[in-house]
């Protein structure tokens, strides 16, 4: 029988999302009948410019064994999570049992439904504080790449939703329809880790504060044998007094961030050089091959080759 997805397009849609179930359920060449749908007959607007004239119109949700909601500018869900009377039309002539999914900040939308209520969920990491403050009740993990609940499942950002349909495609039919699929689209089938390893943390700007000279001494001297006496010293400050402004300035502890630090050095040598990972683990202060490992593994979610490959192509 010819499983229906409809995905739901609402103003102003990310086009990149858009396109994600259509690709890979018709690449696994399988009984799909993909159906990109809005809540009434008009042009929707999608970020970047342009808008899509649709096909189908809300009637494909009734018709729909799964219904995917990529991600969306559209403001109610995003800015103070109320959801507008269209949408909730809409939504209403889902069939109970429909298995619902949403990509990147579609999230947002099914969680302004209430279909997210109690649940583990996630989205786009970039957007997870408002997130949180909209919506409270919802079980909010910002470190997967897409979480599956049963009959309602969520993305990550972005290209997270290809890993949500293949692992979706791999459910339902198995891993080799799977795999052909993303053979064809060109991407992995599987990717180790979760988006924490994309998540941006910048290291801390020098400003007034008075353990921010020696945290930029620090940053300079990550592979030396660095330790509180070393840091309370510099900052000519006694280890009690030097800790307890540290924590009041960075929310954290000097050990705590020092090790912090030695790991994103060591990502970012990863993402850059061709050093053995031996040379990386001694470059970023975190002495030995296995130490990084381990650092990596709890702190990222994968190994240094895995991290080094996502983002260094092979020379």
């Amino acid at each position: 029988m010819t499983h229906v997805v409809a995905v739901l397009a609402l103003s102003e849609a990310i086009g990149y999302d858009l396109t994600i179930p259509s690709m890979v359920f018709d690449a696994a060449d399988e009984d799909y009948d993909v159906r990109i749908c809005g809540v009434d007959d008009k042009p929707v607007d999608v970020y970047g410019g342009y808008r899509m004239v649709l096909e189908h119109g809300p009637e494909a949700l009734a018709e729909a064994d799964t219904v995917v909601v990529p991600g969306t500018r559209i403001l109610g869900p995003r800015s103070d999570g109320t959801l507008p009377a269209d949408v909730a039309d809409a939504l209403a002539l889902v069939r109970p049992g429909t298995r619902v999914m949403s990509i990147c900040t579609g999230a947002f939308v099914l969680a302004a439904a209430g279909l997210l209520d109690g649940r583990p969920a996630t989205t786009h990491w970039n957007h997870t504080g408002k997130f949180r403050e909209l919506y409270p009740d919802v079980r909010l993990d910002e470190d997967v790449l897409f979480v599956d609940d049963g009959d309602v499942l969520t993305s990550a950002g972005l290209a997270a939703g290809i890993d949500l349909c293949l692992h979706v495609l791999r459910n339902d039919h198995g891993s080799e329809v799977a795999n052909r699929a993303a053979r064809y689209c060109v991407v992995p089938s599987w990717r180790d880790g979760g988006q924490r390893q994309f998540i941006e943390r910048p290291m801390p700007e020098i400003g007034d504060t008075s353990t921010a000279p020696t945290r930029a001494w620090a940053l300079g001297r990550l592979s030396d044998d660095l330790d509180l006496d070393a840091m309370a010293g510099h900052a000519n400050m006694s280890v009690r007094t030097f800790s307890r402004r540290f924590r009041a300035e960075t929310g954290m502890s000097p050990g705590k961030w020092l090790l912090k630090e030695r790991i994103e050095h060591a990502r970012h040598l990863l993402e850059s050089t061709d050093l053995a990972v031996e040379k990386v683990a001694r470059e970023s202060g975190l002495g030995t091959a296995a130490s990084l490992r381990q650092h990596l593994r709890v702190n990222v979610g994968v190994s240094p080759l895995t991290y080094r490959k996502t983002f260094r192509p092979p020379s």
